[in-house]
């Protein structure tokens, strides 16, 4: 019983080994909650969805004791490792570009020379017998930094139903040697994704290490451009609260009718609204 980390992998990518296509969404360890985030990324942007483990906070102290060295002045509040063996889309190396700069296109504007620099990126490795005792192959490879990105995730609470939790952030590229210690802590088989939040100063996103610490499973979508306004809108169609996010106030559009359950507090009348109104769909 190998693991299904290629065979995630490559539906999940903008091409395969007939070539550029659209990608098919498919979520790891039978995550369907992290599949419908990935489906809303793909669905409003046409691009390839990254799926992550929100795995290990490193503080700025901490990465200086392991590593001896700084981080950046952008991630002077930390910054959080994104890792996970399977579902992790190729489209993630950021081997795309536009403008000279890292990009995940949608898929119908991706070219051949970026699927080869993409796969020349990428290493499949042996599994970790520790975690695979059936061996197969791993998904590797090193995310480019300074990718604005969108990581999102639904949970399910009990008593209350569906919550969509949003963070934008940025990419970030560390040096080749504090990279290959920070990695090895993990599992140096598995694609890396390091990630540092756009912080607001309060709540869930005084720092990075509040963002990891307010997130509700080990599981994210990671989407390339900061969409988190649009998944807002997104989910008060669907009737989804929000239960977490750092999009400023002049980005966020829900319907006007969200206005009659007050306007001093816009996120607690999200919730008030979506209880009203009720599910979009039903089981």
């Amino acid at each position: 019983m190998p693991n299904c980390d290629f065979t995630e992998t490559i539906p999940n990518s903008s091409f395969d080994w007939n070539g550029i296509r659209e990608p098919f969404i498919l979520a790891t360890e039978n995550d369907y909650l992290n599949a419908i985030s990935m489906l809303f990324g793909k669905l409003l942007t046409g691009t390839a969805q990254i799926f992550v483990d929100v795995r290990t906070f490193w503080s700025p102290q901490a990465v200086k004791r392991v590593t001896g060295k700084d981080l950046p002045d952008n991630a002077d509040t930390g910054l959080i490792h994104l890792i996970n063996s399977g579902s992790a889309a190729l489209d993630g190396t950021g081997k795309q570009q536009k403008d000279a700069k890292p990009v995940i296109k949608p898929f119908w504007e991706v070219t051949d020379k970026e699927v080869s620099d993409m796969l020349a990126a990428t290493f499949f490795r042996p599994a970790n017998l520790g975690y695979f005792r059936g061996g197969g192959f791993s998904t590797d490879y090193l995310t480019e930094g300074g990718m604005p990105v969108t990581m999102s995730r639904i949970n399910l609470v009990k008593g209350l139903g569906p919550v969509l939790q949003i963070t934008e952030g940025f990419t970030l590229i560390l040096e080749e040697k504090v990279h290959g210690m920070l990695d090895r802590r993990t599992d140096p088989t598995w694609p890396t994704t390091w990630f540092v939040p756009v912080l607001t100063g309060k709540g869930a996103f005084k720092d990075a290490y509040s963002v990891m610490n307010n997130w509700g499973a080990n599981h994210a979508a990671l989407c390339y451009g900061h969409i988190g306004d649009l998944l807002i809108t997104l989910a008060s169609i669907l009737r989804i609260p929000i239960n977490m996010h750092n999009i400023s106030t002049d980005r966020i559009f829900r319907p006007s009718a969200w206005n009659a359950f007050g306007t001093d507090d816009i996120e607690g009348a999200d919730y008030s609204a979506c209880k009203n109104y009720g599910s979009l769909y039903e089981k």
